[in-house]
């Protein structure tokens, strides 16, 4: 019988990889628009520091996620190509190592051998794979969709903050992108709650709480060193 059960852990890379970048994309954005209106700035110049801030910070998502996932997966490369050369010079010492992972498990030492005889002579690198390196197809490193997930999650979440910018009169500027920016993250924070199976609450305050003292350094900085008089 096929294993149809899905569990949330199969959402766990592109998870990870679109609310990281949403929620750098708010907060960065929203952040560097604040500090740029708290400088007594002009609305097109506000506008364009947040366009910029968008495009920069996607391509930086990308560059950052792909570098660190492909050095994972560098990794991952390089133990199973010494697993597979260990399986090929010593399979009866790789035979004794993984059912000692079994045994370490639970199982008895004659069971143990029989079950690391047939996942060996099923697939052999698989079985040490998962069992012994912790490799599986659910969290293995996927370098450019983590990239792409991390570029379009900060695009999409720099753009909230932007249409704020566009919609909201100059006189009520920066509460209007405080308020929304704030909302903004913790809808995401309860969003990734639900999708992650964690609670919901507390995902949301982390992310707001983040947010808001984030938005207020940034706001602060740009008060001090504002050209307006």
């Amino acid at each position: 019988m096929p294993h149809i059960e899905k569990h949330r852990m199969s959402r766990i890379g592109w998870l990870r990889a679109a609310v990281l970048g949403a929620n750098d994309g708010i907060l960065s954005t929203s952040s560097l628009i604040l500090g740029v209106a708290a400088s007594g700035a002009a609305s097109r110049s506000i506008l364009i520091a947040g366009v910029a801030g968008m495009v920069a910070g996607a391509m930086s998502m990308a560059a950052g996620e792909y570098v660190s996932v492909s050095s994972q997966a560098d990794t991952e490369n390089a133990d199973l190509a010494r697993e597979r050369q260990e399986l090929a010079a010593m399979p009866e010492a790789e035979h004794a190592e993984l059912a000692g992972i079994y045994v370490e498990r639970g199982l008895d030492p004659e069971l143990a051998a029989q079950v690391a005889t047939q996942l060996m002579a099923h697939d052999a690198l698989g079985a040490h794979a998962r069992d012994e390196l912790s490799i599986t197809e659910t969290v293995a490193a996927r370098p450019v969709q983590a990239a792409l997930a991390s570029a379009a999650s900060f695009a999409v979440g720099a753009a909230l903050p932007l249409s704020v910018v566009l919609l909201a009169p100059p006189p009520a500027l920066i509460w209007a992108v405080v308020i929304s920016s704030l909302l903004f993250l913790a809808l995401l924070g309860s969003l990734a709650a639900v999708t992650g199976g964690s609670p919901v609450l507390r995902a949301a305050t982390r992310v707001t709480f983040w947010g808001a003292l984030a938005m207020a350094l940034t706001a602060g900085v740009g008060a001090l060193f504002g050209v307006s008089a």
